[in-house]
């Protein structure tokens, strides 16, 4: 049985004085970014690393990258970022005195006579003591301004038993066909091991820091011709071959501690299931099936031998499933100690002997531990959203529901702790993508909408990833048609369950969902009472012709289309004149994956034709809302708007 014991570090993290239990919950509180995140173990595991996200006394918003040794009780700060020039995507360890960040910033590229915005990426490397400055790990080609590398992070191997390289892949020599380099994190020396070629787009190494996969693509046609070589062999052979616009997927995951065991991700009777293959006889068996889902995730490594000992499985506890019985004893005690929560362990030492576990509960959305096995201890470290401590957060409950044809949907359903079975005002919340999925656990978004007095649905419509070859493919050509009757159908069924409110509902959504958000606007004008939209798509034959800029444009036009007169149906901004309900766009200007003008000419349309909207735009925002006081912008505007036409909460005169 694993005790409980305190560290004096939560200190030193400044978590926040939770609000008291009678008070309501600020808005605010929902909107802060996570106050710490991406928690992870140095080698030894007499450190730890994690990101905090901090407003000064000044109202400044950083983010810094620190370190905290256990042993000095020394902390660090080794990294700031305000979030707008430059951000932290990710970090890793390299060694015990190293770290290695992954650093994302806005750049353009030039089309023509244009310069079209795109987002780019380098990777530094970050002394842990401190000392010198962040130095770039590999400098991108400058030579031609539309040849350097875009992105200039993308490590293959992190070579563990060499401490001072790692492998990475950068199209140095061709443009979007990356060589692969060995780097010297010290020294900054490369030395290339492959050439780009054969428009390979992406290599994979094993174990053992040899490359033995490169993934071709051809962006004009579809086709992918996965290669592959012996262990010891230079020669490369086509091991899968397949259209990606007309054949499932196959999903290179990796490779055993064998380098003669590939794993891999194919499906199955229509879902995704994993598989090993012996490379020498390219034989293969059947891992794991999801029984009617995929299995959605990637290998989980043993931390001491590096073999693969499971997979990321959302139907799992604790999100993996292990094929590898060994910690088994060791799981399940964490299980028995924490009963009544969500726990997943997200970092190990070296020797696995030191770990960190990332807990959800009813009355936590989500707090560090840090674990000792040596010790039989685990001691809160901190929590990602401080503010939130000792609120009670609501339970989802998984839904299903029929679509009109008759094709069920899953979502989750959240509603207030308080709820006694009146009928709610009620927001739908479809997630973006649309190939992506929403899952059960905490969601910030939903937190702050039930703590209104909201019931939230989030619906997996038709397009989601998850639930099957035929069902993720059903959003090809399709936005707006039965991928929106699927989430209208949610509506009604709650209607029909006597917990929406008719007369009080709205759609809110982000990216391709706030697409989704503006149709339902279109197609059920009676329906909704208003709609709010952050970062969608107005028009989609705009998005198509703003993708000819970009070598995928093929594969775009395939998934939404190219019938210019369709799109335009299925598009908001050329059906203005059928909304009737109110309508708030909120954009970042500095967006590079749904260019703001897709709002900024909606709200002028709008406007034009007199319809209810309004419209803000953020400051240097991006698509992923990584500044605080857009955050918070955001979510001021979002909460206000809804009071007024879901509570009748009405502006103030002016």
């Amino acid at each position: 049985m694993l005790r409980k014991i305190t560290f004096t570090l939560v200190c030193l993290i400044g978590v926040a004085t939770p609000i008291e239990a009678s008070q309501p919950t600020p808005v605010s509180a929902y909107s802060r970014l996570p106050a710490v995140e991406s928690v992870k173990l140095s080698p030894s595991g007499n450190k730890v690393a994690y990101i905090q996200n901090v407003t000064l006394d000044s109202g400044e918003a950083l983010s810094l990258l620190s370190v905290f040794d256990f042993t000095t009780a020394d902390l660090k700060i080794l990294l700031k970022s305000d979030n707008e020039d430059v951000r932290i995507n990710w970090y890793r360890w390299i060694n015990e005195d190293k770290i290695a960040t992954s650093a994302g910033f806005a750049g353009n590229r030039r089309y023509g006579m244009s310069k079209t915005k795109v987002s780019e990426t380098r990777l530094m490397a970050i002394n842990v003591d401190g000392s010198g400055e962040p130095e770039l790990v590999i400098e991108p080609r400058r030579d031609l301004e539309n040849v350097h590398s875009q992105y200039a992070d993308r490590v293959i191997s992190w070579l563990p038993d060499d401490p001072e390289h790692i492998l990475m892949e950068v199209d140095y020599d061709s443009h979007t066909e990356p060589s692969v380099f060995k780097v010297n994190v010290n020294t900054k020396k490369r030395e290339r091991i492959e050439r780009g070629k054969r428009k390979i787009r992406h290599w994979v190494a094993d174990q053992q820091g040899n490359v033995r996969i490169g993934e071709r693509l051809n962006y004009k046609d579809g086709e992918v011709i996965i290669y592959a070589r012996q262990a010891g062999s230079e020669k490369f052979f086509a091991l899968f071959e397949y259209n990606v616009m007309t054949d499932p997927d196959i999903i290179i995951l990796g490779f055993g501690k064998d380098p003669n065991i590939l794993y891999y991700k194919a499906y199955l009777n229509g879902f995704l299931a994993l598989y090993k293959m012996r490379l020498n006889d390219q034989k293969s068996e059947v891992v794991l099936t999801g029984n009617n889902v995929d299995v959605d995730g990637g290998l989980v490594y043993s931390p001491t031998t590096r073999e693969a000992i499971g997979v990321g499985f959302s139907q799992q506890p604790g999100g993996v499933y292990y094929w590898d019985e060994t910690d088994a004893p060791f799981r399940d005690g964490l299980a028995a100690v924490m009963p009544d929560a969500s726990t997943s362990i997200v970092s190990y030492n070296d020797n696995g002997r030191r770990y960190v576990l990332y807990v959800e509960s009813e009355n936590s959305p989500g707090v560090y531990y840090i674990g000792d096995r040596d010790r039989k201890s685990l001691s809160p470290f901190t929590g990602q959203y401080p503010e939130l401590a000792d609120i009670t957060i609501p339970k989802n409950e998984t839904i299903t529901y029929k679509a009109r044809d008759g094709v069920t949907i899953e979502g989750f359903l959240t509603l207030p702790v308080d709820y006694d079975g009146e009928k709610l005002p009620t927001v739908i919340f479809p997630h973006g993508g649309p190939g992506v999925r929403d899952y059960d656990g905490f969601d910030y978004w939903t937190a702050a909408l039930v703590n209104e007095g909201y019931a939230v649905l989030r619906p997996n419509f038709r397009g989601s990833s998850g639930y099957g070859l035929d069902f993720a493919n059903a959003a090809d050509k399709r936005w707006g048609l039965e991928m929106q009757d699927d989430i209208t159908d949610g509506t009604r069924w709650l209607i029909e369950k006597g917990i929406a409110d008719p007369e009080k509902i709205c759609m809110v959504g982000a990216s391709y969902g706030g697409y989704a958000s503006a149709m339902a606007l279109v197609k059920e004008p009676e329906l909704y009472q208003c709609g709010v939209s952050f970062a969608g798509v107005m028009d989609l034959k705009r998005l198509v012709q703003h993708y000819r800029k970009f070598i995928n444009s093929r594969l775009v036009k395939d998934q939404i289309g190219d019938d210019y007169d369709d799109l335009e149906q299925r598009s908001p901004y050329y059906r203005i004149n059928e909304i009737k309900a109110p309508m708030l766009l909120i954009h970042g200007e500095s967006d590079r994956v749904v260019d703001v003008s897709q709002s900024q000419e909606m709200f002028y349309e709008m406007e034009d034709e007199n319809k209810p909207v309004e419209y803000v735009e953020l400051e240097n925002g991006t698509h992923y809302l990584t500044i605080q006081r857009n955050r918070n912008k955001l979510f001021e505007t979002m909460t206000r708007f809804l009071r007024e036409h879901l509570l009748d909460e009405k502006k103030p005169a002016q």
